[in-house]
């Protein structure tokens, strides 16, 4: 070791990275904006060889939405959203409209795995393209569908976005401040959930979908909707429905079982989000704030009784938690064992000590933007961990070693495809 610097001297051989999980696994995303390009971000995260299509001289749309935008060499510009959902990607442009643009895709897919698209329907099928052809000709082919209503249904042809859809599944009914209060009525939520729910789904529906391809040699279609990922996404909201006829209530930043799960201001404007909904937690709390009477209250005795006088005690606690500043109340129920967090705008939250710890944020080398800062892989992998982040390509990057050394063009032929406008 280097004494200096207490780091292997730069002549050291390095060791190499560990494969990922899903190292052989060869992806061809030709998908655009959020939810199946953030599915594909994910799987080449684990390790699969992720090829994304582009439009010759357009690319993505999502390379344009900004600002913010990565500032680079000269006039270079690459926008966050892209940034967000395209790392460890190769991109390659090609215009499959024309004739050869479409033998190559065709040829490009018979070296993967796994094809991602997100036309809206039928569009693929008046190419050629579709599921039916591919199925045919590449039994192994795993491909997936992202649309925002499904392949069938009397919405099948509507576009839509993750707003039509928070709104559209009831994400967004269940969302925001109660009747009655100011500034009550529905509320989108400020992420694009549902985008991020649906390649969240997706990615796990792929891994299935493989499986099933490893263990039978029979491939699969992957008809996924953000619609039913939303309405998915309702989760233990739309199974309270089910279960009892009633429409959910909302509730603000307060949460849906126990009492308290709430966000309380405190003297100094700042807001604390506790969880105290158990009985042993709930009397730790009101010790902590110097009411320990509260327990005994019969309307508070037990998690049923506070769920049904949720008003009253809410009204208590709003009071006691407006005497004192924020640091008071979350010292004083950190050290009670209670759960208490602060809320954090997007600064605060990545300068946590905790999430620096877990090193949350990492960066990528690029050769126009520098070091592009990213958020890592949450999940931590002891046998394959994720050590590569490969910053978002240039458009059409990779066109050319792509074709080269999967397809066996040679530089004459692949001269000639930019000069007819195929890539």
């Amino acid at each position: 070791m280097n004494p200096q610097t207490d780091a292997p001297p730069t002549d050291a051989p390095q060791t190499p990275p560990t494969p990922g999980a899903l190292d052989g696994l060869r992806i061809l995303d030709l998908s655009r904006i959020l939810a199946a390009p953030l599915a594909g971000q994910m799987l080449g995260d684990l390790g699969a060889d992720v090829i994304k299509i582009e439009q010759p001289g357009r690319g993505d749309d999502a390379r344009q939405y900004g600002p913010p935008f990565a500032q680079g060499d000269s006039d270079a510009q690459l926008a966050a959203f892209f940034i967000s959902a395209n790392r460890n990607k190769r991109s390659v442009t090609l215009d499959f409209t024309t004739d050869r643009g479409r033998e190559l895709l065709l040829d490009l897919v018979a070296q993967c795995d796994v094809v991602l698209e997100n036309f809206r329907p039928g569009v693929l099928d008046r190419r050629g393209l579709g599921w039916k052809a591919l199925h045919a000709r590449f039994p192994r082919l795993v491909m997936c569908s992202v649309t925002g209503f499904g392949q069938d249904g009397p919405y099948r042809e509507r576009p839509g976005y993750d707003g039509i859809f928070q709104a559209l599944s009831g994400m967004m009914g269940a969302s925001g401040l109660p009747d009655g209060v100011p500034g009550a009525g529905p509320m989108k939520s400020g992420l694009s959930l549902i985008d991020i729910l649906t390649g969240l789904y997706l990615s796990t529906a792929v891994l299935a979908a493989i499986r099933h391809r490893d263990r039978t040699g029979e491939g699969q279609y992957l008809d996924v909707s953000l619609l039913d990922c939303g309405i998915a996404s309702l989760s233990h909201y739309a199974e309270n429905y089910l279960v009892s006829g009633e429409v959910p209530v909302r509730r603000g930043n307060g949460g849906f079982g126990g009492i308290p799960s709430q966000a309380f201001a405190c003297a100094d404007g700042k807001l604390i989000f506790i969880v105290a909904t158990t009985n042993p937690q709930f009397a730790r709390t009101c010790a902590a704030m110097g009411r320990p009477e509260l327990v005994e209250d019969p309307r508070f005795d037990s998690i049923a009784a506070r769920i049904e006088h949720r008003t009253e005690l809410l009204d208590v606690l709003e009071h006691v938690f407006a005497e004192r500043p924020a640091q008071h109340w979350l010292d004083v129920l950190e050290a009670a064992d209670v759960p208490v967090s602060p809320v954090n705008d997007i600064s605060e939250a990545l300068a946590d000590p905790q999430v620096r710890h877990r090193e949350l944020q990492v960066s990528m080398p690029h050769p126009a933007y520098g070091e592009l800062p990213t958020l890592r892989y949450p999940i931590r992998l002891s046998a394959t961990p994720v050590q590569r982040y490969t910053a978002p390509p240039e458009l059409g990057a990779d066109t050319h070693d792509v074709l080269q050394s999967l397809l066996g063009l040679d530089d004459a032929e692949v001269a000639k495809l930019a000069a007819d406008g195929v890539i």
